[in-house]
């Protein structure tokens, strides 16, 4: 099996689009194609389901991405390694994430990386995830921990850790937005809604009240899902954030979930950096602890 044929394979794993990872890896597309065919023959099976439109990846090729981006990154940290003697990886690298991520996500990251490569040493900055593509893209960060956009830009390079489900919560005690919870037929035009300014969440709100057909009343719009939270349990409105921010959020037991129909749509929480700095050392090493927690 050939290395480049797998670097060729993950980035189309990742892009879905033969144009655009024969532009980024500087192969023509007919390259790229018998690569990928190559692949399919020595594995026996189909990585892709191909169109005239769409890029899918399959079961089969899901699980090779998990084993090529393994296999590439300990044979990049095996070819630096060697190039650089004894010395072990050092380095600095500068990530940004929101701060439910610093304390669900990261931890058992970080503390490997720590326990892996000692000299190396982690700025970690915390605000709002609506602007981790921005830090990414403005070179403010080499790492971001966040949600995939819907679209996501052309130099950003993507690899998911966890899909998290997008949920409405509401008040647990009662009180005025209990009221009108409980009232039949519910009037969504009357309920007050508190969301993020931006990003990702904010279009999977926006997302849900137009397929219903329903011009919601915003209440408040606010940077961080934990605001979201704390809004939502002094009992201003009903909430839209990431399951996950609820189970490690202080404030947790004070909201409730609600389940309209359908559900909201989930999001993809993982690692963006540039395409450019994929073949970092440093980067790949830390790429490789993310995916690998043993």
């Amino acid at each position: 099996m050939d290395f480049r044929h797998l670097e060729l394979f993950v980035h189309l794993s990742h892009s879905l689009h033969f144009g655009h990872t024969a532009d980024a890896l500087a192969v023509s597309p007919s390259t790229l194609s018998r690569a990928i065919q190559r692949l399919e023959q020595e594995t026996s099976c189909a990585l892709f389901i191909r169109d005239n439109r769409t890029v899918t990846l399959t079961s089969d090729g899901l699980r090779l991405q998990q084993f090529a981006m393994h296999w590439l990154s300990e044979w990049q940290q095996l070819k630096h390694t060697l190039k650089q003697g004894d010395n072990s990886l050092q380095g600095r690298l500068r990530v940004y994430c929101s701060v439910t991520a610093s304390y669900f996500l990261l931890p058992n990251i970080l503390e490997r990386f720590r326990n892996r490569y000692p000299n190396s040493e982690i700025r970690l900055e915390t605000g709002d995830p609506a602007l981790a593509i921005e830090k990414i893209l403005e070179d403010e960060s080499e790492l971001a921990i966040a949600a995939r956009p819907d679209a996501l830009p052309a130099k950003v390079h993507f690899i998911n850790l966890q899909t998290v489900p997008m949920v409405f919560i509401a008040p647990a005690t009662p009180g005025p937005i209990t009221d009108l919870l409980e009232q039949r037929p519910l009037d969504w035009q009357k309920m007050p809604v508190i969301v993020s300014q931006q990003g990702v969440a904010r279009k999977r709100a926006n997302q849900w009240f137009k397929t219903k057909g329903i011009n919601p009343n915003i209440y408040a719009e606010v940077a961080g899902n934990e605001a979201i939270i704390s809004m939502v349990a002094l009992g201003f409105g009903i909430g839209v954030v990431p399951r996950v921010v609820i189970d490690h959020s202080p404030l947790g037991n004070k909201v409730r979930l609600l389940s309209p129909s359908p559900a909201l749509k989930s999001i993809e929480v993982g690692v963006c950096l540039l395409k450019k700095r994929l073949n970092d050392p440093l980067i790949l090493a830390f790429q490789h602890t993310a995916l690998d927690p043993s």
